[in-house]
């Protein structure tokens, strides 16, 4: 296994952060530079995702910030396909490792990735239907009917990788919201809770992707969109895993 640390160079404040989750994960890898998508001409955004690609089709226009994170997790994946080691530890630089229960986690992934391909190291509880797929300790593995969300930590082998950027070109939504699409990828991503792995942005300078300011009317709407999209979501995963 092989450990990135994806790290937005202009994001001062995580740089040391980046440092020591390099230090501390227990896995030889990199801090990868992550792609700025604010520092992008237009035309190099727009030639990165498409429109409405697949079922169900993404209520949002992607902000570069998130455009940004997809290409930066679409390198390490192409990255991957030249390595010698079968998998790799992806992890984003607001995390925060429990030297504790972390690795345990770690070696439970280790143990699966292969045959389940992705492997979430969640940072909250997962709600809704899960089959149990292992467990060493406190760390539970479960292949859950729907997906979490967040890229924070995740274990991913070489040939769930190569699927995934095969996939993804173009793309037209989140890359958490694209993994979670197993109907697409055909990859069912599993995931581990409690990982040992916070998110910690708060704790050093917020979010890296950033909107702009929305008005009521325009938060009421979005809510709507959004809630519209996770049912679309959980009626697809339903039909794709129904014994999920």
């Amino acid at each position: 296994m092989r450990a990135y640390v994806l790290h937005l160079l202009r994001a001062h404040a995580r740089r040391e952060n980046a440092r020591s989750l390099l230090r501390s994960c227990g896995v030889a890898g990199e801090i990868w530079p992550a792609v700025d998508g604010a520092a992008m001409a237009s035309a190099e955004l727009e030639a990165s995702y498409g429109g409405k690609l697949f079922r169900p089709y993404y209520p949002f226009a992607l902000r570069t910030g998130e455009i940004g994170c997809f290409l930066s997790h679409r390198q390490i994946w192409a990255d991957m396909q030249d390595r010698a080691e079968d998998a790799a530890l992806i992890i984003e630089d607001d995390a925060g490792l429990d030297p504790d229960l972390f690795p345990t986690a770690l070696r439970l992934a280790g143990a699966h990735v292969e045959e389940l391909g992705y492997i979430q190291l969640q940072t909250r509880d997962l709600p809704g239907p899960a089959r149990l797929i292992d467990k060493t300790g406190p760390c539970t593995l479960i292949l859950p009917r729907v997906a979490g969300l967040r890229t924070t930590a995740q274990v991913v082998s070489k040939r769930a990788a190569a699927r995934l950027l095969e996939l993804s070109d173009p793309f037209d939504r989140p890359v958490d919201t694209f993994v979670q699409s197993h109907w697409r990828t055909g990859i069912q991503p599993a995931a581990i809770t409690p990982s040992g792995v916070r998110e910690i942005a708060g704790e050093l300078d917020g979010s890296t992707i950033q909107g702009a300011r929305k008005s009521p009317w325009e938060k009421l709407r979005r809510e709507v969109l959004r809630a519209r999209y996770r049912a679309a979501v959980r009626r697809a995963s339903a039909k794709a895993r129904p014994d999920g």
